[in-house]
């Protein structure tokens, strides 16, 4: 999959989510989401796009979230 077309998905997800006044429960909330909609290849893409492009275009709460819950979207 595209990765760009992945972070643009992420930063949708984000952007519902950035309303939220509690920033690690938003950060917690991405993460969440991203591990029970996205199927493994698609969580492994983004974490190498984190990885090996530093997230660029990743809205900072993505990224942040990404970053802080990475192991546990890491497949299998």
């Amino acid at each position: 999959m595209d990765p760009h077309k992945l972070v643009h998905m992420a930063n949708q997800i984000g952007a519902f989510f950035e309303a939220e006044p509690d920033r690690a429960a938003a950060l917690d909330a991405i993460a969440n989401h991203i591990k029970r909609f996205w199927d493994p290849r698609m969580r492994r893409e983004i974490l190498a796009w984190v990885d090996e492009h530093g997230g660029e275009g990743l809205q900072q709460l993505v990224l942040e979230a990404l970053r802080t819950h990475g192991p546990s979207l890491r497949p299998g």
